[in-house]
């Protein structure tokens, strides 16, 4: 059987932007723009229902009903519609005994609930954490559902989301988790994007096929609308680019927020830029690991495969760092006889092979990203 996530999955999430303001009739318009404007060829393939698609109460059959004002048709119908167009169809539920909204959950319903996604066309769970009894066990209750996913009889691709609770970057890949959210939500404005980027540093350790450190749903092209956005205080485009651009460089999931059928220009050529997500979906998935942190910028690298290692400089600061890029610092000492030749991910500048070392001028919350290789000097 192929590995569910062999790359980091790629897809749209309704939470962001609509909450539960949710329809089949928005989720089929947002599926028709992921195929006409090319985010599908990008890559994307995941098209996922949050919270708030159901009626407050199961049925006398205990199951799980989808809200008949909002999805007429029912789930079937919303999943034979997007898997029509060449996509995988998402769902939500909870590990505790209601979700986020209020709503029905899964706790003790793990396998009847996995039953019933998998006979409505499910391919991807996403499953969150509240409402979660104290006296439960996080681990085991994520490794049950992950169980009832497996007994299904549907490959269904395994989002678990217990905002770090209990470390999961050190047992999720075990419990059987296909990406695993190991921050808290995110909204649409730079220090929130700051706090997840400066919380994640050291959690991408376990980041390989199968299994992959999730950072939440991207606020690209969000400006200000939407569920989690303020206008009063959103990103601009060159925090936007740095956010996109972060993911791809750590090989996070890549589940956009914004309204696709509203987002400008700038933002859908952004997301699905070839060379970002060349690097998000290199064949080795190997985590970044970071080699300097310095008045406020912070210098990566990242084993990719061919050969190559990705150099990664983020400026979180407010103003413009120069960045000391000293290849000892990467693995590559003076005395190797070996220089490194770089190409700028975003313009595709190449700069002729250097010893020693590179220093970048980086803008103000912005950043630079360069493919590498060594070469014999």
């Amino acid at each position: 059987m192929a590995i569910l996530a062999q790359t980091p999955p790629m897809g749209f999430n309704t939470w962001n932007t609509f909450g539960e303001n949710i329809s089949e009739q928005m989720l089929m318009e947002i599926t028709d723009v992921i195929v006409e404007q090319g985010y599908r060829d990008a890559g994307y393939k995941y098209v996922v229902i949050d919270d708030c698609w159901l009626l407050r109460e199961r049925d006398e059959d205990g199951n799980l009903v989808p809200d008949p004002a909002k999805f007429p048709h029912g789930m079937k119908y919303v999943a034979d519609y997007i898997h029509s167009k060449g996509l995988k169809f998402g769902m939500y539920s909870c590990a505790g005994v209601r979700t986020c909204a209020g709503y029905p959950s899964s706790f003790d319903h793990e396998f009847q609930d996995a039953r019933l996604f998998a006979s409505w066309g499910v391919d991807f769970l996403k499953y969150d954490f509240c409402n979660f009894p104290k006296y439960a066990n996080c681990k085991h209750r994520y490794l049950t559902m992950a169980q009832a996913l497996r007994a299904s009889g549907r490959d269904i691709l395994f989002s678990a989301c217990n905002w770090g609770v209990e470390e999961p970057w050190n047992w999720m890949r075990s419990i059987g988790a296909h990406m695993y959210r190991s921050t808290w939500d995110i909204f649409d404005n730079f220090p929130s994007t700051v706090g997840i980027m400066n919380n994640q540093f050291n959690n991408f350790n376990a980041n390989a096929a199968g299994c992959f450190n999730d950072m939440d749903m991207l606020t690209v092209g969000m400006n200000g609308q939407g569920n989690v956005a303020n206008s009063e205080n959103c990103n601009t485009y060159t925090e936007y680019e740095l956010q996109f651009a972060y993911w791809c460089f750590c090989g996070a999931p890549l589940m956009m927020g914004a309204d696709l059928r509203k987002v400008g220009d700038e933002y859908r050529t952004l997301m699905q830029n070839k060379e970002l997500i060349r690097l998000n979906q290199d064949a080795e998935c190997r985590p970044p690991y970071r080699v300097r942190e310095d008045n406020g910028y912070h210098v990566f690298i990242r084993h990719l495969a061919d050969g190559e290692f990705a150099l990664g400089i983020f400026n979180l600061c407010d103003n413009t760092r120069t960045a000391e890029c000293i290849f000892a610092e990467m693995g590559i000492p003076v005395g190797s006889g070996v220089k490194v030749a770089l190409t700028d991910v975003m313009t595709g500048e190449e700069i002729a092979p250097k010893r020693d070392d590179h220093y970048p001028q980086v803008p103000a919350h912005s950043f630079k990203i360069y493919r590498a290789k060594c070469v014999m000097a």
